[in-house]
């Protein structure tokens, strides 16, 4: 019997009734825990800056003296890397994505640069995003500009097109099935 009043208390408000409301309130409950987060994510960011505060307060000179070469040394270690890292991110997400990157001396390399020295891969991945994508990556045979795979791969010989009417030799040609022959090399 209690099953019965659950069951119609939840129609009367609607929250099963079409799938609707109950997505509504799904989502609303979504929104409630992220604006949580994002509270405490606030709340935990001021109080590591109170505390990080606090410590540099309570550093001697000789303390900080160390701390402003650590990171004089992480920087200068970055900057001499950072190029190498940011220009070999590049390459790799270019060739995943089938672009060719223009060249290196038309790219601001230090545009990449996050803000802890390390290569940025949103940016990187917005960049190369961003460019065009290249051709198939198949290029086309038989130009004519030389041998295209063995000497005879695929050509016929003299005997094949005695035993060919006119029509399959022309066939046969407009195919490049007789290239070997009119170059004279058959």
């Amino acid at each position: 019997m209690d099953e019965n009043k659950s069951d119609q208390a939840s129609t009367e408000d609607g929250s099963t009734g079409g799938g609707q409301p109950e997505a509504a309130a799904l989502q609303a409950e979504i929104d409630k825990w992220k604006a949580l987060s994002r509270k405490n994510e606030d709340r935990f960011k001021q109080a590591s800056t109170e505390l990080e505060g606090f410590r540099q307060s309570q550093m001697t000179d000789t303390e900080k003296a160390i701390e402003a070469a650590k990171v004089e040394a992480r920087n200068a270690v970055l900057s001499e890397v950072g190029n190498k890292l940011i220009n070999a991110e590049l390459r790799a997400a270019s060739s995943a994505a089938g672009v060719a990157l223009p060249g290196a001396e038309y790219l601001n390399l230090n545009s990449f640069v996050g803000e802890d020295g390390s290569p940025d891969a949103a940016r990187i991945a917005a960049f190369v995003s961003s460019l065009p994508k290249s051709g198939s990556g198949s290029y086309a045979q038989n130009l004519g500009l030389g041998r295209q795979g063995g000497p005879t791969a695929g050509q016929l010989t003299r005997e094949d097109l005695a035993r060919m009417s006119p029509r399959e030799i022309n066939e046969a040609r407009a195919a490049g099935k007789c290239d070997a022959l009119l170059r004279g090399e058959g």
